[in-house]
């Protein structure tokens, strides 16, 4: 007996093995189908798992402080240390024992905060002058401090990245195109190394994503909000304040004031002219028609000053 194939004669042996073929492949495909499934099941019971886990983990976490790590001995490398939130942060660091690398393009404000993270007990404190606007500057220091950071960071399994962003990076504002921009890229940059490090399993590698609304310095000079309530313009202190504990409960988002987190949430749920209703309510879409900057309020004073 013979079947016919196309050209080719099989005999009824090749057929029976064809036969017996088909219904192993017919039989694997059915047990892959199952082990798919029971897949499925497991991974979603391990992820509700997690998720429950997780949840009440946050909830206790509310209503007990999170154990704070020392820092005593760390190296702590700041850029833009010579002023602001980064000299007042550079003062924490400095009383909780850090070793301190101080960068800014400012080499007489960066020698300033020296010398006051010095009276607060630092007592290794290195400044290197800086621009952190060009690679080119960037990778000459880094050389002279530590060949390179995140790499390291990870060969080590230890380490804290830190990125100070701005709410204007969560939320588009008015008048304020190119910082919002800049402040989105850092903020996607931060979250983007922080996910990849978590997927690399390394967890010791701690990650502190920082979003305040304006804060009091020249950069925001004549900047005004409509109700302080509930968004003040932020004091410094309060910031770095904020921003260190933080670090030191590696808090991974730090949104600031606690409105912000209530006003991120409204963005996801409302219509585009909600949120735009909503801006105008609370004069975020105003808050920079009288803006001057740090260079015409410098400017304003040293007129005022020769006037007088």
């Amino acid at each position: 007996m013979q079947v016919a194939v196309g050209k080719r004669p099989i005999s009824s042996k090749n057929s029976l093995s064809a036969y017996t073929s088909c219904k192993y492949l017919e039989n694997r495909g059915h047990y892959f189908l199952q082990s798919t499934s029971m897949n499925a099941v497991a991974d979603t019971a391990l992820f509700f798992a997690k998720f429950l886990y997780y949840f009440l983990e946050s909830l206790v976490f509310k209503v007990i402080p999170k154990r704070k790590k020392d820092v005593a001995g760390e190296i702590v490398l700041i850029t833009g240390a010579g002023s602001g939130l980064g000299r007042l942060l550079a003062m924490h660091f400095a009383s909780h024992g850090a070793i301190l690398v101080l960068w800014d393009i400012n080499q007489e404000g960066n020698m300033e905060t020296c010398r006051l993270a010095k009276e607060k007990g630092g007592v290794k404190v290195f400044t290197y002058k800086c621009d952190c606007s060009n690679r080119k500057e960037v990778y000459r220091v880094a050389d002279q401090t530590c060949k390179a950071f995140l790499p390291a960071m990870i060969k080590a399994d230890h380490g804290h990245l830190v990125c100070i962003s701005s709410m204007a990076g969560l939320v588009g504002t008015t008048m304020l195109s190119d910082y919002s921009s800049s402040k989105f890229a850092a903020f996607g940059l931060a979250e983007s190394l922080f996910l990849e490090l978590t997927m690399q399993q390394k967890s010791k590698i701690k990650s502190t994503i920082v979003c305040p609304y304006f804060i009091k310095t020249g950069m925001f000079e004549g900047c005004e909000t409509k109700y302080p309530l509930l968004l003040p313009l932020l004091d410094q202190e309060y910031v770095a304040q904020k921003i260190f504990t933080a670090i030191l409960e590696e808090q991974v988002y730090l949104l600031i004031p606690k409105f912000a987190y209530f006003a991120l949430f409204l963005k996801q749920i409302i219509s585009p002219k909600m949120m735009i209703a909503l801006g105008e309510y609370l004069g975020v879409d105003t808050c920079m028609t009288s803006f001057r900057g740090r260079a015409k309020a410098e400017l304003q004073a040293e007129t005022e000053r020769k006037q007088q």
